[in-house]
């Protein structure tokens, strides 16, 4: 690969380490690009849909002229495979925060859990997580959460194509899902806990498809800049 590579347009599948921002991730790479080949200044990278600190898995990021492409791959379809925790909620529906209240989980069975995933499925109105990057009166929602501030929050509609339990040993739960575009599955954890007449919030999540690519192409940032440093 050569600079000229780059700045044409490449697409970069990278699998995002827990704990690392979509942010993060793009910056690793800008960096790693710019020392190996001194791109100019305003080299264009970016990412094509923002994965949570707290997930792990495939961040498409683009380069040089398929930056314009990042809209078009945004719109396709999703897959995430990941942990809902029940019994508890948290305020951001995750692990960032602490469980706040605990409910019962007694009554909840394998066939109680597979119906009620078919509630999910289609076209859903979905409320977005307080502890999210959307803007509300000039300010990101988990900076109104943070200062303690109650705001109100529509409801977005979304769709699930499809939503397969795929292990029960609770009070966790794993799950395969697909959806649209704008879905938070953050969301849909704690929407299904109140399904269940429970509680539940996301305890684990990995993004393995967007479209079709897939995390099984994806590589490390690590492992991208050993790559790259190999490369005469």
């Amino acid at each position: 690969m050569t600079a000229e590579d780059y700045l044409e347009g490449q697409i970069i599948l990278i699998d995002k380490p827990l704990k690392w921002s979509s942010f993060q991730a793009v910056n690793k790479l800008k960096y790693i690009l710019k020392r190996k080949y001194d791109l100019p200044k305003k080299f264009k990278i970016g990412h094509a849909g923002t994965l949570d600190p707290l997930a792990t898995g495939l961040l498409i990021i683009c380069t040089g002229k398929f930056t314009k492409r990042i809209t078009e791959i945004q719109a396709q379809a999703k897959e995430y495979t990941g942990t809902i925790t029940v019994g508890a909620t948290t305020p951001s529906y995750d692990l960032e925060t602490e469980v706040d209240k605990t409910f019962p989980t007694d009554h909840i069975t394998e066939a109680l859990l597979l119906e009620t995933t078919k509630q999910f499925l289609g076209e859903i109105d979905q409320k977005p997580p307080v502890f999210s990057a959307i803007k509300k009166d000039g300010k990101r929602l988990y900076e109104h959460a943070r200062a303690g501030e109650e705001v109100e929050i529509a409801f977005r509609k979304t769709t699930i194509h499809e939503f397969e339990i795929t292990r029960i040993a609770l009070p966790e739960i794993d799950f395969r899902v697909t959806c649209s575009k704008g879905t938070y599955i953050r969301s849909l954890a704690y929407d299904f806990g109140i399904a269940l007449q429970s509680g539940g919030h996301l305890s684990a999540l990995r993004r393995t498809k967007i479209g079709d690519y897939t995390v099984d192409n994806a590589i490390t940032p690590d492992d991208f800049e050993k790559e790259t440093e190999e490369i005469l």
